[in-house]
């Protein structure tokens, strides 16, 4: 008799299928491990041993911090396994960013037919019981989220009531402005010198001082000054009627 989690008769191990999240699908890969550590100065060799002696055929260590999203062992690792074999880590914040971050990874192994263990938390997605243990997990995940989207709305929401500005604070305040019109007065500064000065492109500067662009004619004076010219007194096109009798007379036909 065989199960979710138990070998089958030929020492395969049973894994979820991606039709059903909590149903047994044959697996008979191999275990691969993984593990993290913060800094260069700790040391590997405790996750080593415990995924040694889990049984792991391989294993790719990364030493960075947890919010570090370079990570290139875990990436050689994704690329590494194949489908039925089983990730294997000591724990699951060695593997995660956040629970987020951690349901992601875990989400595509699964989509790739790999399996996931997690030594200290016992949880294993290759079973039906630890494979609903981490929908659960998942469910969680995005009911923070959503109530993290729901109460930044709601501030802002308050925020803009306030008459708050939200969004990016602008590249030009009162005192840059203050400070680009002193320097103006100035003829040893030029346009591009003050937007260089500031730290902003020309158009940011001449956005924040529209008095600064160069005079536009006015619409109307222009199309009064057309009306003023003399009339054109060149002859016109030759006509082309000649021509196009020609093109629209017939080829006699070939004797």
């Amino acid at each position: 008799m065989t199960g979710p989690g138990m070998p089958t008769a030929s020492g395969a191990v049973m894994l979820s299928s991606p039709d059903d999240p909590l149903a047994a699908a044959p697996i008979a890969g191999v275990l691969v491990g993984y593990g993290r550590v913060s800094t260069r100065e700790q040391n590997l060799a405790r996750q080593q041993t415990a995924l040694t002696a889990a049984g792991c055929k391989r294993c790719f260590f990364d030493k960075a911090t947890g919010k570090n999203t370079d990570r290139p062992e875990l990436a050689k690792m994704l690329d590494y396994v194949r489908p039925g074999d089983v990730l294997v880590v000591v724990s699951l914040d060695r593997l995660g960013r956040s629970l987020e971050d951690l349901i992601g990874i875990v989400g595509q192994l699964k989509r790739h037919g790999v399996g996931f263990q997690s030594l200290h938390e016992k949880l294993d997605t290759t079973t039906a019981g630890g494979m609903f243990v981490f929908h659960v997990f998942a469910a969680l995940a995005e009911f923070v989220r959503t109530i993290i989207v729901a109460n930044t709305n709601e501030g802002l929401a308050a925020a803009r009531a306030r008459g708050q500005r939200l969004g990016r604070p602008p590249a030009m305040t009162p005192e840059k402005i203050a400070y680009a019109m002193q320097l103006l007065n100035e003829p040893d500064h030029s346009i591009s010198s003050i937007a260089k000065l500031l730290k902003v492109s020309r158009s940011t500067l001449y956005k924040a001082l529209p008095e600064l662009l160069p005079n536009q004619p006015d619409p109307a004076s222009v199309e009064a000054r057309v009306t003023e010219l003399p009339p054109d007194s060149r002859p016109g096109p030759p006509s082309l009627d000649q021509h196009d009798q020609l093109l629209t007379q017939r080829r006699p036909a070939d004797a």
